[in-house]
């Protein structure tokens, strides 16, 4: 079987060729078979990323691959920040990670004295309060919020695009919105002064909801057996990332805006409605049409782009223009990322699938949504009953953010299917 790699180099060689065939093909010299050739090519790839996807799930299956790449990255940098400590500042968060380890591992009845007076007072870095022995909560140390805040990228796609910030605490933060896009300059005439005309500004809430990884459980032996290859606190970190990663992304992506983030979604106005009958479908001109509602202002971000779900892509490779040319087209590297109607796309499995009145495809600068993390992450360790009696031990993480569109323009809007 052939490894990741090989399949990669074998995609990228492939996406050359269907390059060089509409590179060279242009105008005259495009013709059905030209077509037919690239669409087989198109069909190899489409192969050739199902395997990819099959291997990298199994790999994460079998523990060969992380989810998160960049992990070892993180903690280097984490280290770092604890080497640029005073030896005072350093000691602390030294002792108090290894307070938070040992009630990870055996629980507040079983810990010291001095542990769970560190854990209670001896605050991490960042931290503006800590929560109470008698709570069974503490706030997780620096290196091991600052992981998980950082591996949640790895969830949905929403944190592919956003902006990210991350906070010491989580009071109500007033972001500046502004809309350039009906600004002009002037022409002065000699000895006259300029005129004044300021952008409108205005301002958004930023709060701090409240995500909860639910209750999730570990068993006796885990914890019994900890030795060189079982790091437990990475366990217990990546299962509280995978949970609170996917309520978010699903939030930041179609929240209702009450009482939870109001999602790209939502708030996005209809670039493009569909005429009667595409309930489940998107021609070409509709997506020209969509790309043209967005100012050019935003349409030359760095940010811009598409986002859908992952079986609207698979409609939306079938496209073509008039002249029977592709309009999704594969990258050739990382660097070089595939591509529809020459602006790059992010897949979100949280977006609406085509369906009557959705708002199936978004377009536009993405960046423009500003995700806010705040730093306190607090861990509840639960051995009580109802978990022993099953051999088990019971772990909730509670985090803390919010996302909202930080512009008071229209940078991306939504193509909506008919709803009959």
């Amino acid at each position: 079987m052939k490894n990741i790699k090989a399949l990669r180099d074998q995609r990228a060689d492939k996406a050359k060729q269907a390059r060089n065939l509409l590179d060279t093909n242009t105008g005259d010299k495009w013709s059905k078979d030209i077509e037919a050739q690239v669409d087989a090519i198109y069909a190899e790839i489409d192969n050739i990323d199902s395997q990819i996807e099959r291997l990298e799930r199994q790999a994460r299956i079998d523990g060969e691959l992380l989810a998160y790449e960049n992990e070892g990255e993180i903690e280097a940098r984490g280290e770092a920040e604890v080497r640029n400590l005073s030896p005072e500042q350093r000691e602390r968060q030294q002792r108090y990670s290894a307070a938070f380890r040992n009630y990870l591992m055996f629980g507040i009845s079983a810990m010291s004295r001095d542990d769970i007076e560190v854990l209670r007072t001896g605050q991490p870095k960042n931290a503006s309060s800590a929560q109470t022995g008698a709570a069974g909560g503490f706030l997780v140390p620096t290196g091991f919020g600052g992981q998980l805040l950082e591996a949640l990228k790895a969830f949905g796609g929403v944190r592919q695009v956003a902006e990210i910030i991350q906070t010491g605490s989580g009071a109500a933060l007033p972001w500046p919105t502004v809309d350039e896009t009906g600004q002009k300059g002037e022409i002065v005439p000699e000895n006259q002064g300029a005129s004044s005309s300021d952008p409108t500004f205005g301002t958004v809430q930023i709060g701090a909801y409240k995500w909860s990884s639910k209750i999730f459980t570990l068993p006796f032996e885990l914890l019994q057996d900890q030795g060189p290859g079982m790091d437990v606190e990475a366990f217990v970190r990546r299962s509280a990332t995978t949970r609170i990663g996917r309520i978010q992304n699903e939030k930041y992506t179609v929240g209702t805006g009450v009482n939870e983030p109001e999602g790209y979604v939502t708030g996005a106005d209809v670039g493009k409605a569909a005429t009667t009958g595409k309930t489940n479908f998107v021609e070409y001109d509709d997506m020209v049409d969509l790309e043209h509602s967005i100012d050019p202002a935003y349409r030359t971000a760095d940010g811009v782009g598409w986002m859908f779900h992952d079986t609207t892509l698979r409609n939306l490779k079938k496209l073509k223009d008039a002249q029977g040319h592709p309009l999704w087209l594969p990258g050739l590297s990382a660097k070089d990322p595939d591509t529809f109607l020459r602006y790059r796309y992010q897949i979100n499995q949280d977006m609406p699938v085509q369906a009557a009145n959705a708002k199936s495809i978004l377009f536009g600068d993405l960046k423009s949504f500003l995700i806010r993390d705040v730093m306190e992450v607090t861990l509840f360790r639960f051995d009580d009953s109802v978990y022993t009696s099953k051999g088990q031990v019971g772990f909730l993480a509670w985090a803390r953010g919010d996302g909202k569109k930080i512009s008071a323009g229209k940078p991306y809007k939504a193509f909506q299917q008919s709803a009959s």
